[in-house]
């Protein structure tokens, strides 16, 4: 059941201003690397708001813009490759859709610009020399508004909000996946809510049923799960493993919401890639990535799955199902 609809850009050849075709050059084809660590059907709905970010700026694929999608399939030792390819294949600029495929790209060139759409954290993770000013080939968006720790903060305490007599709470992650520097900010924001965290690793599927094993025996209430791309192609197994192991959890993608995770909250990632488009038009303009600050998310959205809550036997509290973007019913 939807609570408030999206807010989209508005396509098509008809709605284009003629102001911003009349700024393309004459008989110039730019072209786009787009380079995703999961797959092509999962990244179908930014995909979309990526291209309807370029239509309205005057941009047409097959005309004045060519894209060349490359996708690992939650394989991410591929990035590296795929990133290369990128740069045989002459790209103006390339789109980064998270943090290890911005490692792939920018071990890729050190001089094509590099537009991240969700790195997180990236002047800790050494993208950027600053938000304000990148100083190198990459600029775009940083995730969770540049400050993890306080964005699984919220999370944790809607969490808290949803179990008041919540204690204990796992942190399910993969330390292949740029992470290990969250885990110290995670410490910090748990004390002022007066939870104790403890870390479970999982690197793939094969570990998932030890790591919610961990979960069980450590007697966790609950867990917040750090997404990753590896992760994020496990989604199923890891919705119905909560459920079945009775532990009510939470993440930054509504995705693990629809999977069963009994809620999520993060950027609207719609948005984010929507606007690296953007980004793309104003370096394809002549800006230096090393001039463009890098942005925050603006957008926020929290999805509660209600089927997972009542097979939990979880009273959801009226307050936050009010707040919600989407209830999952």
């Amino acid at each position: 059941m939807k609570r408030r609809e999206f807010i989209t850009l508005i396509g098509g050849a008809a709605t284009w201003p003629l102001a911003a075709r009349a700024q393309q050059p004459a008989g110039r084809v730019y072209r786009v690397g787009y380079l995703a660590g999961g797959s092509q059907q999962t990244q179908l709905y930014l995909i979309k708001a990526f291209e309807e970010g370029l239509r309205s700026l005057g941009y047409r694929v097959g005309q004045n813009i060519v894209i060349e999608y490359r996708f690992a399939d939650g394989e991410v030792q591929r990035l590296p490759a795929l990133a290369a390819d990128m740069i045989r294949l002459g790209v103006d600029v390339i789109v980064s859709g998270n943090s290890l495929s911005t490692v792939a790209a920018m071990k890729a060139t050190s001089t094509i610009p590099i537009v991240m759409t969700s790195s997180a954290d990236p002047v800790s993770a050494g993208f950027v020399a600053s938000l304000a000013r990148p100083g190198g080939n990459v600029t775009g968006f940083s995730l969770d508004g540049g400050n993890e720790g306080e964005m699984q903060g919220k999370r944790l305490g809607l969490l808290k909000e949803t179990l008041p007599n919540l204690t204990r709470v796992g942190m399910l992650w993969n330390p292949d996946g740029l992470v290990p520097a969250r885990l110290e900010s995670m410490r910090e924001v748990t004390h002022p809510l007066g939870l104790k965290l403890v870390a479970v690793e999982a690197r793939g599927l094969d570990t998932l049923e030890q790591a919610f094993a961990t979960m069980v025996r450590e007697q966790m209430q609950a867990f917040i799960l750090v997404t990753d791309t590896v992760l994020f192609n496990y989604r199923q197994q890891i919705g119905v493993m909560a459920i079945r192991n009775r532990l009510p959890a939470t993440s930054s993608l509504r995705e693990f919401a629809e999977a069963g995770l009994l809620l999520s909250y993060g950027p609207d990632f719609q948005t984010l890639y929507s606007g690296a488009a953007v980004f793309v038009d104003k370096i394809f303009k002549g800006a230096k990535p090393a001039d463009l600050p890098v942005e925050q998310p603006t957008k926020f959205e929290l999805v509660v799955n209600l089927k997972t809550a009542k097979a939990l036997g979880i009273d959801m509290p009226p307050t936050l199902l009010a707040r919600a973007d989407e209830v999952i019913e």
